[in-house]
C-alpha cells in the first residue's frame, strides 16, 4: 500500500470515529457485552438472547471484534477482558451509565463544534454549570459515580492517608474519593465542596453509602467563596480542563491558604505533556469547553506543577494516575 494511500486510510478513520462511540453505546444498550457474559456467544444466541435479527447480531459482533471490544473464539465470541470488568451489569466496576451518557450527550453539539468555534461571546466562569440544577446533579452522577469510585479507590490505594485526619475535596461531585477514603481509614473525615445544586446529590451517595456521620457536602463555588478550613488534604480531580489557568493558580493558592501546616495536596486531571501534543484524552477535554463557552483549557503537566510550587507548595510531584488520561500532582505545605 503506497504512503499516500495509508495517509487516506487514516483519516478515514478519524472521519468515522462517532461510529465507533455509537457502536460502543448500542452494544451497552442492547446489553449485549452482558448477554456473552452471561454465556451466549454464538451468532445465533446473541440475537436470541437480545431479540434482535441473527443478521444485526452478525453486524454488531463483527463491528465488536474489529473494536476490540469482543474477541472471536471459533465460531464464539467473548468480552474482552476490560469489557468483562467494566462492561457487565452488576459488576462492581460497571461504567455502562457512565459511558452511555456522555457518549450520546456530546454527539449534537460535537457536530456543531465549528459554530462554537465561531462565537464570539465572552465565555463563563462555570461554563455548563452556570445554572446547574439538583435535577442536572442527579442525572450527571447517575453516569459518573460508579467510575468515580474506581478513581477514588484507586487515589486511596496509590496515596497513604493513615496519618492525615480531614479531606477537603474540592469540586468532588457526587462524593467518590472520600467515600474511598473513608471506606479505607476509619478515623478519616472528610468535606465535599460543590455548588449548591452537587451538594444536595452528594450527601445523598454519602448517605447511601453509610457516611454520613464523617462525611458532609457543602455548597459553594471554589472559584470565588473562601474554603471549609481544618483540612490536611485537599484533592481537586477531573475539573482541570473546566478552567483557565489563572483560576486554577488562584483555587491552588487558596487551598495552600486553607491547608493546616504540613499538609498536601493532589491535583487530579486530564494533562497534556509539556509539549503539548497529546495525549489525545486530555485534548479533547480542552476542546469540549469551546462546546459548553468556559474559559477552560487543556493544561500541559508541568503547568500544573508550576501552578503548585507558585503557591508555596514543596516536594512536588507529577504521578501517573490513569495511563494516557488522568495525572496526580502532589504538593505538600511546609510545617509552620
Amino acid at each position: 500500500m503506497s504512503e499516500e494511500r495509508i495517509d487516506n486510510v487514516r483519516l478515514q478513520n478519524l472521519a468515522y470515529g462517532y461510529r465507533q462511540s455509537a457502536t460502543l453505546v448500542a452494544a451497552i444498550e442492547v446489553d449485549l457485552f452482558t448477554k456473552i457474559a452471561q454465556g451466549a456467544r454464538t451468532v445465533e444466541q446473541v440475537a436470541s438472547s437480545l431479540d434482535i435479527a441473527p443478521i444485526n447480531a452478525e453486524r454488531m459482533l463483527v463491528a465488536c471484534a474489529a473494536l476490540g471490544l469482543v474477541v472471536k473464539n471459533g465460531a464464539g465470541y467473548a468480552n474482552a477482558p476490560d469489557v468483562e470488568r467494566f462492561l457487565v451489569k452488576g459488576a462492581r466496576n460497571y461504567a455502562g451509565p457512565w459511558l452511555t451518557t456522555m457518549g450520546r450527550s456530546d454527539y449534537a453539539a460535537w457536530n456543531k463544534l465549528a459554530e462554537f468555534l465561531r462565537r464570539k461571546e465572552p465565555p463563563r466562569i462555570l461554563g455548563t454549570y452556570e445554572n446547574f440544577t439538583v435535577e442536572d446533579a442527579r442525572k450527571l452522577h447517575r453516569a459518573t459515580f460508579s467510575i468515580g469510585m474506581g478513581a477514588g479507590r484507586r487515589f486511596a490505594r496509590q496515596v497513604d492517608l493513615s496519618k492525615r485526619s480531614m479531606i477537603l475535596d474540592l469540586g468532588g461531585g457526587s462524593g467518590c474519593y472520600c467515600i474511598a477514603a473513608a471506606e479505607k481509614y476509619p478515623r478519616i473525615k472528610a468535606v465535599v465542596f460543590d455548588l449548591p445544586s452537587v451538594a444536595v446529590v452528594a450527601n445523598e451517595y454519602i448517605a447511601q453509602c453509610g457516611f454520613s456521620g464523617r462525611i458532609n457536602a457543602v455548597g459553594g463555588d471554589f472559584t470565588k467563596d473562601p474554603f471549609p478550613a481544618g483540612a490536611d488534604v485537599v484533592i481537586m480531580a477531573s475539573n482541570l480542563p473546566q478552567y483557565s489557568p489563572d483560576i486554577i493558580r488562584a483555587v491552588v493558592r487558596k487551598a495552600f491558604e486553607a491547608l493546616k501546616p504540613g499538609g498536601e495536596m493532589h491535583l487530579i486531571g486530564e494533562m497534556l505533556n509539556d509539549a503539548k501534543t497529546g495525549p489525545l484524552g486530555p485534548a479533547l477535554w480542552g476542546l469540549n469547553e469551546a462546546i459548553y463557552q468556559s474559559t477552560g483549557v487543556a493544561h500541559s503537566e508541568a503547568e500544573v506543577t508550576g501552578y503548585l510550587k507558585d503557591a508555596g507548595f514543596v516536594e512536588v510531584s507529577a504521578n501517573e494516575f490513569i495511563p494516557g488520561s488522568l495525572t496526580r500532582v502532589t504538593g505538600l505545605k511546609p510545617e509552620a
